[in-house]
């Protein structure tokens, strides 16, 4: 998100004065890194939970066009800066990967059909195939059938359009245009505190990696993209707007495997149904991964607890960001979603054997013996009052900024980096209002469908695909 922030605004003002602080030895080592994320370009071509199923029983397609529409924009702001040679060779960070959808068991077949039908005809969702044939599904992706009962009911939507994202590469590649456009970036500061000066200016205090020896450094305006630790740092700033805020933490645990042999059979990222009374986060999902060059596959997640806010973070960052004016909302949130407690407890207290079971569901013929287990990035899910004053967890992400604009930051996670650039074009609407005319034509520059939706014209929206998809050298 702060690399996507300044890379835009580098882009809008290019003699304005920009620093990024970061924690560690360097970027994208926390949420960003490759392997704290599944990398999934998240457009809704295969996320089940963006189309739930209404109480009529119609499917809601809302929140999935909603999605794609905000990966579009991800893609065409890529693109100019693939165009213009501001980034490099899309490969680095971008590669094609099938997106499917899979399911079994009638009523969860039956909800897939009901999806499909209500996706079908709607152009940012072109090209979507779907299939109850074992043979053709057994052709998309090879593992997921064999070893199956033949007349287990299965259903599956697949499209090609679907892309596999190094969230890392990316973010590298943004601040390395940021420091060669005369941004400077500090790595090993931890920032330790924000104030607002009487004559407007934020202090931000911070240290260096080596010696406590604290540094100020004075700005017009701040954001905050600092992942789960955003929280913490908007609370030190006193803002009114942070009031009533929580953070509740939940890690995650994937199953790797580098076996040359099954990587090679399945090139597509596979995402089912949770389980009944899951949160959305629990989504299973058998991922093809393209890190640096070389695949490998992954599956989970599987949730964890830990009251950290990073992985780097500490052990009291929970505690820690307690407050008056959060604890009810916080204790709120916790009661309202005891099915979440219970799903956290019975996965921290699963056994492995019981873990890859979960696996095995997706392909029968997985053996434990060729997959490993990894610890995925920390997630801070948003807690917040709701119109009774009390609390509710919310699963997405919420910009939190100053009446004034001078500072702002993201919360919460998914679909996270996916949607970067939409959100940061939103923060820039809300930080800078003053500025968005002038700077109108150079965003449409950017990303040209800047305050349309593609949804409204099919025609246009075509084009913008098509246009995004040669550039990014990623099918339409």
């Amino acid at each position: 998100m702060s690399a996507t922030l300044g890379t835009m605004l580098k882009q809008l003002e290019p003699d304005w004065s920009i620093q990024v602080f970061e924690k560690l030895g360097t970027v994208a080592e926390e949420s960003s890194n490759p392997w704290n994320n599944a990398g999934t370009g998240h457009s809704a071509l295969c996320e089940l939970n963006y189309t739930p199923l209404r109480p009529d029983g119609t499917i809601d397609i809302a929140s999935a066009v909603k999605v794609n529409e905000q990966f579009q924009v991800s893609r065409q702001f890529w693109s100019h800066l693939v165009e213009s040679g501001q980034l490099p060779e899309p490969s680095s960070f971008i590669n094609p990967t099938p997106h499917m959808s899979f399911v079994w068991g009638e009523s969860n077949v039956e909800f897939l059909r009901k999806r499909f039908e209500a996706l079908k005809g709607h152009p940012l969702f072109a090209g979507m195939e779907y299939s109850e044939d074992a043979h053709i599904i057994r052709g998309w992706a090879p593992m997921l059938i064999p070893g199956r009962a033949k007349n287990q009911p299965i259903a599956a939507t697949h499209i090609a359009a679907g892309t596999d994202v190094n969230f890392g590469a990316l973010t590298s590649s943004l601040i390395d245009y940021l420091r060669d456009n005369g941004a400077e970036i500090t790595t090993g500061a931890k920032v330790t505190g924000l104030k607002r000066q009487k004559d407007g200016l934020w202090r931000i205090s911070y240290k260096r990696e080596v010696g406590q020896t604290p540094f100020v450094q004075l700005a017009r305006f701040v954001f905050v993209g600092a992942g789960g630790n955003a929280l913490n740092l908007l609370q030190k700033s006193g803002i009114p707007e942070i009031h009533g805020f929580g953070g509740f933490p939940v890690s995650g645990e994937f199953l790797r495997t580098d076996n040359p042999e099954l990587v090679a059979k399945h090139q597509a990222k596979v995402y089912g149904m949770a389980a009944v009374g899951a949160p959305p986060m629990s989504v299973p999902h058998l991922d093809a991964r393209v890190i640096d060059g070389t695949s490998s596959l992954m599956f989970g997640p599987y949730a964890g607890f830990s009251p950290k806010f990073l992985k780097t973070g500490s052990w009291f960052d929970l505690f820690k960001s307690i407050r008056t004016h959060n604890l009810v909302p916080m204790v709120a949130a916790g009661l309202g979603n005891l099915s979440l407690v219970k799903y956290l407890i019975g996965q921290l207290t699963a056994k492995e054997t019981a873990k890859f079971d979960e696996l095995r569901e997706f392909i029968p013929h997985g053996e434990q013996k060729d997959w490993y287990r990894i610890t995925a990035g920390q997630r801070v899910q948003v807690i917040k009052k709701d119109a009774k004053k009390r609390g509710v967890l919310q699963f997405g992400t919420e910009v939190v900024a100053s009446a004034d604009g001078t500072i702002a930051g993201l919360l919460g996670a998914s679909p996270g980096a996916s949607t970067a650039a939409p959100i940061m074009l939103g923060l820039i609407e809300k930080c800078f209002p003053d500025r968005i005319e002038a700077w109108r034509p150079l965003i449409t520059r950017m990303v040209p469908s800047f305050g349309t939706m593609l949804a409204d014209d099919a025609k246009r929206a075509d084009a913008i695909m098509t246009h995004t998809a040669e550039v990014l050298q990623i099918p339409r």
